[in-house]
């Protein structure tokens, strides 16, 4: 009587076909969940510094960039949009450097850390804006929100918080792009010689 052949190892569908597996090592093909959900929440705490940056450097807040003292009153309305564009900000530069750390980690192009590093980004981007605006209120002293609630350091326009999350995918995107196009130029050059 013969026996089955053994049946080879599932590989995880961004490993190498040639690769072998290595449990415990932090490949792709690693099982353990510990290593991403560090990685989300090391990326949901940067929400504290930085919705301090934004109080910090935006009109109504410390309005660090601007300087102007015309600004710093929330009853002025023209430092309104400014604040919001200063969230934004931050927030595309984040998002920016989460992508090109995601994109530089060896086990950067599975698809579950990109949907993880998205998710914490979307939390991050909320603890951020409840960050700053815990700050105002703290460390600004009191406003009289009667006229209107943007008097008080806040967010007027909440799409802002979208771009975190959009700067983290639309950032990889373009750098695996790129990945991809200097590996093809590679390919033919080596092919070339």
């Amino acid at each position: 009587m013969t026996q089955p052949a053994p049946v080879p190892p599932v590989r995880s569908s961004d490993e190498a076909p040639g690769a072998r597996r290595r449990p415990g090592k932090g490949g792709p093909g690693d099982a353990r969940p510990g290593r991403g959900w560090a990685w989300a929440a090391g990326i949901t705490g940067a929400g504290i510094p930085a919705g301090f940056l934004w109080w910090l450097l935006a009109p109504g807040g410390q309005n660090l960039i601007s300087g102007n003292p015309a600004l710093s009153s929330g009853t002025n309305t023209e430092g309104w949009l400014p604040r919001d564009l200063v969230l934004a900000g931050v927030f595309v530069f984040a998002g920016c450097l989460v992508a090109v750390l995601l994109s530089g980690r060896r086990d950067g192009g599975t698809r579950r850390l990109l949907l993880l590093s998205v998710a914490a980004s979307a939390a991050a981007a909320v603890l951020a804006w409840q960050t700053g605006m815990l700050a105002g209120r703290l460390l600004a002293g009191p406003q009289d929100t009667s006229a209107n609630a943007s008097v008080a350091f806040s967010l007027r326009s909440l799409t802002v918080l979208v771009l975190w999350p959009a700067a983290v995918a639309a950032g990889f995107f373009v750098l695996r792009i790129i990945g991809l196009l200097r590996a093809s130029v590679d390919q033919e050059q080596d092919g070339g010689a």
